[in-house]
């Protein structure tokens, strides 16, 4: 094995126990520290919750006196800064490390370049860059959010292959297979808040819950420009530990004060052309530490965030089925005239799911022409 291929295995080992903190540690980022003496691995942490020690902090308790003169690997740069914990760069360097491999440069401005400067006052070598690709792809919604402030919008949907989410009389259950539903629920485990529009609610009376596998409920996002919810949906009436907010362009009145009473939080944006402005709501979620949103529903609250390019990754979940008619589709409202101004994706993945077949990609961060 060739000394590069040695070094990304083992950053690929730190990417791993990263992993394990995906979804939990917001507002901060997953992160994974491998501590490495003579081939050998000797410490092994990850970041598992905001204002618990970090990856390297639990690495250098495992390792002891075995840190001295080590390999570090660590998917994130060490930070600089004491904000509810110590600095990870002193750490390092106070446990004598050798050399130091860093995934990527924290885009956070408290960070930025801080730690590897630390360390390397200190006369430790610092390589930065090693997987640096997949280090970005962990953390997007923390790279999105310190560098915006506003949350990463995920726009997920079942379709049939001819790209119908409903029939035509609004039946839409189940289009994709079970392995895909569990990983839905997987995915909302994972995210700060899921978002739907009222018409959604109105229609299907969703839980927004986590179910078939074991998680924690994301904040429940509802965007509402009328106050049209009622106060026996079933988001407010079941049993969760999360919150419902409602976003929506009226102050309250008598409507408000009952959903209010029944434990929804009303989040009054700014309105644009008579309903929610989804910039402004966006910078709200963000300002509060909403780092990512998984947006389910429905066709005209997806149709506006994919022309006004708030959307920042897709992930559509074809069945083998064909509707082969009249039915629902992912979007309503005025889409390109031209196909020279369809919005396109980048770094498209394909995979297969059960009897399903999961695509992602990355749209243009731009608005169609109207």
């Amino acid at each position: 094995m060739s000394a590069e291929d040695h070094h990304e295995r083992l950053m690929r080992r730190a990417f791993t126990l990263a992993r394990k903190g995906v979804g939990r540690t917001s507002p901060n980022p997953a992160v994974g520290c491998v501590i490495v003496s003579d081939g050998v691995i000797v410490g092994e942490g990850w970041h598992r919750k905001a204002g618990t020690p970090h990856a390297e902090v639990h690495a250098l308790r495992m390792a002891g006196d075995l840190a001295r003169g080590a390999d570090v690997y660590v998917t994130l740069e060490p930070c600089a800064h004491f904000g509810r914990t110590p600095p990870c760069a002193d750490a390092l360097v106070a446990a004598g490390v050798g050399r130091v491999f860093v995934a990527m440069v924290d885009p956070n401005p408290k960070v930025a370049g801080k730690g590897v400067a630390i360390i390397r006052k200190a006369g430790i070598t610092v390589t930065v860059g090693l997987c640096e690709r997949e280090s970005r792809l962990l953390n997007e919604p923390f790279v999105r959010h310190v560098t915006t402030g506003l949350p990463f919008v995920i726009l997920k949907s079942a379709l049939t292959l001819d790209g119908k989410t409903a029939t035509a009389s609004g039946d839409s259950r189940w289009i994709t297979g079970e392995r895909s539903r569990r990983l839905v629920h997987r995915l909302r485990d994972r995210v700060d808040a899921i978002m739907v529009g009222i018409g959604t609610v109105l229609a299907d009376d969703p839980q927004l819950t986590v179910r078939h596998l074991r998680g924690r409920d994301p904040l429940r996002v509802v965007v509402d420009s009328g106050l049209r919810m009622s106060v026996d949906a079933r988001m407010l009436t079941h049993a969760s530990s999360s919150g419902t907010v409602i976003a929506t362009t009226v102050a309250g009145g008598d409507r408000g004060e009952a959903l209010r009473c029944r434990g929804a939080e009303l989040l009054v944006c700014q309105e644009r052309d008579g309903r929610v402005d989804l910039i402004d709501l966006l910078r709200k979620l963000g300002a509060r530490g909403v780092q990512s949103i998984l947006l389910e529903g429905g066709a005209t609250l997806a149709g506006e965030f994919i022309r006004q390019g708030l959307v920042d990754k897709v992930m559509f979940f074809y069945a083998s089925k064909i509707v082969a008619g009249e039915g629902r589709g992912l979007f309503t409202g005025r889409g390109a005239e031209m196909m020279a101004d369809a919005i396109s994706l980048s770094d498209v993945t394909f995979a297969r799911i059960g009897d399903d077949f999961l695509v992602t990609g990355y749209p243009e961060h731009r608005c169609l022409p109207v």
